[in-house]
């Protein structure tokens, strides 16, 4: 699969997947003051009767999204990542528990958000959602995915959370791949048999130009989207297990938790192979540009090329 030059933010094509679901009558969307961030700003400007601004109250929000959801409506809940982690008790009990069909949206999450500094980082929430029962959990890497992935929400019969990014990043999909998107099922995105790259949200883009270089080296690889983390793929890991025999991860989130995570502990109990992780190694970010901070924490393709060529070492040497 070819990936489109251009580009947008993932937090964008929430804001259009939302406009998209406006036709169902059952949705509404809540707000925490942040909607010209999340983008939810889009419905709120054509649907305000639908629409519930809760301000600075997060935990408010998402108890008032329970009760919408208790209700018929289906609830669309955003604000930035790291404040969604406020409210972790009234979606743990209020939200998951009865297994409400609420839809929890964070944007700016992890390190590439940038000069907000550490304090506003997200960079657990993923891994705090996935050990949630009941919680399916999505990190679309672009705009055209993102929007597909929201409208696809409507169909879940439990709650999910979606971690969506600030800035624009290169388009991994166009409006004809995009109809292969599913929630609970990666997409691949290239082909090989050496190595599989599975990477999520903006580390997508850094696998691609990683791939690319490895390709020039000799070493084909697959590339695959996890945009969803939770269910995970079991099969396809199967697939490229078995094909690719070694693994690498990239993921804008703390390698405890997270993508690599999950991946590793699949492994572990399905079919033990080398896996090298690229993410945040256990530590909080700090301020800077998005670039300069991706190259600090080793989140770039060049780390992704350096853990490839060490996972096919260690497969080598079996």
């Amino acid at each position: 699969m070819s990936a489109p030059s251009s580009g947008g933010a993932s937090r964008d094509g929430y804001g259009k997947g939302l406009l998209r679901l406006s036709e169902d009558p059952r949705v509404v969307v809540l707000e925490a003051d942040l909607g010209k961030s999340t983008k939810s700003c889009h419905f709120r400007e054509k649907f305000p009767e639908r629409t519930v601004s809760l301000g600075i109250a997060e935990q408010n929000m998402m108890l008032v999204a329970a009760g919408m959801a208790s209700s018929g409506k289906v609830p669309f809940a955003s604000t930035f990542a790291i404040f969604t982690e406020r409210a972790f008790e009234q979606i743990r009990n209020g939200i998951a528990r009865p297994g409400f069909a609420v839809h929890i949206c964070g944007s700016h999450g992890g390190i590439h958000t940038g000069t907000d500094g550490s304090s506003a980082q997200s960079i657990e929430d993923l891994g705090i959602y996935r050990a949630i029962p009941k919680m399916t959990v999505i990190h679309p890497c672009d705009d055209i995915s993102a929007e597909e992935l929201t409208v696809q929400l409507l169909s879940l019969d439990g709650p999910s959370y979606m971690r969506t990014a600030r800035n624009k990043t290169p388009r991994a999909y166009d409006e004809e791949s995009v109809s292969k998107i599913k929630i609970g099922k990666g997409s691949v995105l290239s082909h090989g048999s050496d190595l599989a790259i599975v990477a999520c949200g903006v580390m997508v883009h850094e696998a691609m130009n990683a791939a690319e270089v490895l390709s020039q080296k000799g070493v084909d690889c697959t590339v695959v989207d996890m945009h969803t983390i939770k269910p995970f793929d079991s099969q396809l890991m199967e697939n490229i297990a078995k094909t690719c025999g070694c693994i690498v991860t990239a993921e804008d989130h703390s390698i405890i938790g997270g993508l690599g995570s999950s991946i590793s502990e699949w492994a572990a109990s399905n079919h033990p192979i080398p896996i090298e992780m690229v993410g945040v190694n256990d530590r909080f970010g700090e301020s800077g540009g998005s670039s300069e901070l991706m190259e600090e924490l080793g989140l770039t393709s060049e780390s992704i090329i350096q853990a490839s060529l060490r996972a096919i070492k260690r497969k080598n040497t079996v």
